[in-house]
């Protein structure tokens, strides 16, 4: 179970609200608890308006509006979706989820799970991440872990990385340029305390555990 000193360290270096605070303290007596854990602004799931203890299952889409934001938990996996955002859970096995647009952080249990954005198909392996999608590119940070990245319009140009600390950073675009659709990036909008705390709501820790004062 992760040490409540270092969640509280992360959460106040990362100036989190308190009521997200609560949440993250609060994960200690039961971690696993599933669905919204938070709402702030419009949030809806299939088009009802959201509420902290309502469920996320598959085939349900969530969406969040201008100067919104979500925390959720399925399973072992906690997802921290931030304004403007649309993330389908499918329900068919293939993907686990289908970022349309916007931007999602997420840790990962056990397990493989395919993730799908527009302009790749993302396996990873327990892992963090952070996605930015818009039709055009893909922002995809590998927190830590390990994904096998395969760009839709260049499957040949798929990649595997393995990272310990945001160590590769990508833009996965549409269209190819000198055959591959890869292409470096730097590491942009997430931090480590909020990291640290989608980790806490699934009774874990992340590997960097006591690096708590990184803001990209």
């Amino acid at each position: 179970m992760p040490d409540r000193r270092h969640i509280l360290r992360a959460l106040l270096a990362a100036g989190l609200a308190p009521a997200l605070m609560r949440a993250a303290l609060a994960a200690g007596n039961n971690p696993l608890r599933p669905g919204l854990r938070k709402v702030s602004g419009p949030v809806f799931v299939n088009g009802r308006v959201a509420a902290p203890g309502m469920s996320i299952e598959p085939g349900d889409l969530v969406e969040t509006g201008a100067k919104a934001e979500a925390i959720y938990v399925i399973g072992q996996d906690a997802f921290l979706q931030r304004a403007d955002t649309r993330v389908q859970f499918p329900l068919e096995a293939a993907a686990f989820f289908r970022l349309v647009t916007g931007r999602l952080l997420s840790v990962f249990g056990r397990g493989e799970k395919s993730l799908r954005v527009p302009t790749a198909t993302i396996g990873i392996r327990g892992t963090g991440c952070y996605l930015e999608a818009t039709p055009a590119e893909t922002y995809f940070c590998l927190c830590y872990g390990e994904a096998e990245v395969l760009p839709t319009a260049a499957p040949q140009s798929g990649t595997v990385i393995r990272t310990q600390h945001h160590d590769h950073p990508l833009v996965i675009a549409a269209a190819t340029q000198a055959g591959s659709a890869i292409g470096p990036a730097r590491v942009i909008n997430h931090s480590d305390a909020e990291l640290s705390l989608l980790e806490s709501l699934v009774g874990r820790a992340p590997p960097f555990a006591g690096v708590f004062n990184s803001v990209y």
